[in-house]
């Protein structure tokens, strides 16, 4: 039964090994090659004529992504200028008079310069906040500090936060608070997401969890096993040598005062022997 028991862990230890190597890769390159799939529907957007496979006569994985870069990259450089701005101005200033896209476009607007922007701290400072209730942290992450009338309602310092849920931080609640009421926290925003989608397995400046697998993992265990009850040992004579010494120290104290004379007496014989003297002579 052992050595079914033995084959059984090594085979398990073997599989979890090629899981851990395999589920992360595999949605790696799950995730980059949907992106490239879609950028490259972009594609379409080019006359056949100009089309680069037209001339290479085969596919080329991530064209579109590259073609996206370079017309975001085209319109930052027009839009720089005098009359890019002009030209924007004016386009803003048609979609603003449509009802239904004026909140969108504004609203998109404002998110992509307070994630992106250099002035703002979006998304850049971790924080504990106590939710749902008094004595339950959660995590947090500082969006901005809060103005304007919420600002002057409350009059004191205000912070926005985005409170995510876990495994899924895409979403979440959004709290204004005071400042006083969050704690701040050294770790990263890297880190924190870790910590939210792994549900705590993973903590800040670590690495993920070692499974227990393995002859090193068995002997890391047992040596670790064996340095507590050895620590255990040492803790339990530590306190039975301070006990000993304590009751010894009490007992000599004790039999001090049983040998020692009586003051009275002591006194009474001193102040006896003058008094003997006087009578003699």
């Amino acid at each position: 039964m052992r050595f079914f028991h033995w084959i059984k862990s090594i085979i398990r230890g073997y599989f979890l090994a090629g899981l851990l190597v395999i589920v992360p890769l595999g949605a790696v390159i799950f995730v980059i090659s949907a992106i490239l799939r879609l950028m490259d529907r972009s594609l379409g957007v080019i006359p056949q004529k100009f089309h680069p496979e037209t001339y290479l006569h085969f596919k080329i994985p991530g064209l579109g992504l590259l073609l996206f870069i370079a017309i975001v990259l085209i319109t930052g450089v027009l839009v720089k200028n005098y009359i890019g701005r002009r030209i924007v101005d004016f386009g803003e200033y048609m979609v603003s008079k449509i009802p239904l896209v004026r909140p969108l476009y504004g609203a998109v607007k404002q998110l992509i310069l307070a994630i992106f922007g250099d002035t703002h701290d979006a998304f850049k400072r971790v924080v504990l906040v106590e939710y749902p209730r008094k004595g339950v942290y959660s995590l947090a992450f500082v969006t901005a500090r809060t103005s304007g009338e919420i600002q002057e309602q409350v009059g004191s310092k205000m912070l926005s936060i985005f409170l995510p849920t876990t495994p899924n931080p895409t979403s979440g609640f959004f709290l204004v608070l005071p400042e006083e009421d969050t704690i701040p926290l050294s770790m990263s925003v890297e880190e924190a997401f870790k910590l939210l989608i792994s549900g705590g397995v993973v903590e800040p400046g670590g690495s993920a969890p070692q499974f227990p697998f393995g002859k090193r993992q068995r002997n890391a265990r047992n040596a670790e096993k064996a340095r507590q009850v050895a620590q255990q040992k040492a803790n339990a004579t530590t306190s039975t040598h301070s006990t000993g010494s304590g009751q010894a120290s009490s007992g000599q104290a004790s039999s001090g005062q049983e040998d020692s004379p009586p003051s009275g007496a002591g006194q009474s014989g001193r102040v006896g022997e003058p008094g003997k003297s006087t009578d003699e002579g």
